[in-house]
């Protein structure tokens, strides 16, 4: 299949989307039934940012010209991808990278966000046949020439394993984390609070950590994140806010909450759902926080001074590349 026909097949994946129709809609009821954590709102937002930022015409005509992906690939490998489920069709881009460079690709999707991409998969091949021979899932990943894979900590061990005499993408645990001045405004408080609390904050772009200065005001930032109330609606949600804050009450450990979200004071980046750590900086200190806490290996992206903009944490472009590994080269340099 030559690179057009591949754009032709994403431009009407597109379409699909856009078009939302019963068939899309009950799928992503499915996707839903199948894991509580997958509320319908957010399933919508993933699937809009996949049609406005990955597979908007333009956008692929750039990332084409950009990386001269040529018009046929004479020499395609077998790609075994390793799908998370931490948020709805969260392996996609991966799956668009290795599809635009003109290989075949093996999926193994993450038990808890199998529907979406089964679908995807089944439509495009619905439009052009020669999908079934390029595109495959398998629940073990053999005879590829090459492999994604993402996962916690803990499964990463086993994929660079696995997969040491292979070419090889491993992701591991990753989070985001906010420098706030405490100069913000109403309305970007409001968008940080999107960027803290967006797909519950299950997401490694979003915000579990928070830099402040000394004496900083969190009533502000508790007010704007009240809008998330209903997630207590959620049992899953709530039984994570419910234990977490009880864990603190038990400690005795300093705690702030609006009754949906608790801030506390922790040095670890990573944070449990329903929780929000923070850590204080002397002002005069903001440039050299700065430079200690760039993007690595635990540090996804960085929100407010300096960094990504409020409210753009969950909006990666098609270049934003996980972990800063630049998906698309390495596949083409497999030729």
């Amino acid at each position: 299949m030559i690179l057009q026909e591949r754009i032709n097949l994403l431009k009407k994946l597109n379409n699909y989307f856009l078009e939302n129709n019963i068939e899309l809609q009950n799928v992503k009821q499915k996707a839903f039934q199948e894991n509580a954590w997958f509320i319908p709102e957010f399933v919508e937002e993933s699937i809009k940012n996949i049609s406005n930022e990955f597979l908007e015409e333009n956008k692929l005509n750039n990332l084409i010209q950009q990386y001269k992906i040529p018009a046929e690939n004479i020499q395609p490998k077998r790609i075994g991808i390793v799908m998370a489920g931490n948020i709805a069709l969260v392996g996609f881009h991966d799956f668009l990278c290795a599809f635009i460079t003109g290989h075949s690709v093996v999926i193994k999707p993450s038990s808890k966000d199998s529907v979406l991409i089964k679908h995807i998969v089944q439509k495009l091949a619905e439009w052009n046949s020669e999908i079934n021979s390029i595109i495959s899932f398998a629940e073990i990943l053999k005879g590829c020439d090459a492999f994604i894979a993402t996962g916690s900590n803990n499964s990463s061990r086993y994929f660079e394993y696995y997969f040491e005499k292979y070419p090889s993408i491993i992701r591991k645990n990753r989070t985001s984390v906010a420098i706030l001045t405490g100069k913000e405004s109403k309305t970007e408080l409001d968008l940080l609070a999107k960027d803290i609390q967006l797909y519950f904050g299950l997401g490694c772009r979003n915000v579990t950590k928070l830099f402040v200065p000394e004496k900083y005001d969190f009533i502000p930032l508790l007010d704007a994140l009240k809008k998330y109330d209903y997630y207590l609606e959620y049992h899953k949600y709530k039984h994570n806010y419910d234990y977490h804050l009880a864990l603190l009450i038990m400690g005795n450990k300093l705690y702030m909450n609006n009754g949906s979200i608790v801030f506390t004071e922790n040095e670890s980046n990573y944070s449990p759902i329903s929780q929000v750590h923070y850590s204080y900086y002397k002002k005069n200190e903001i440039d050299y926080l700065l430079e200690n806490i760039q993007p690595n290996q635990e540090i996804q992206c960085i929100i407010g001074y300096q960094g990504v903009p409020f409210g753009c944490s969950q909006q990666p472009c098609i270049t934003d590349f996980a972990d800063g590994v630049d998906t698309i080269q390495f596949l083409i340099n497999l030729n």
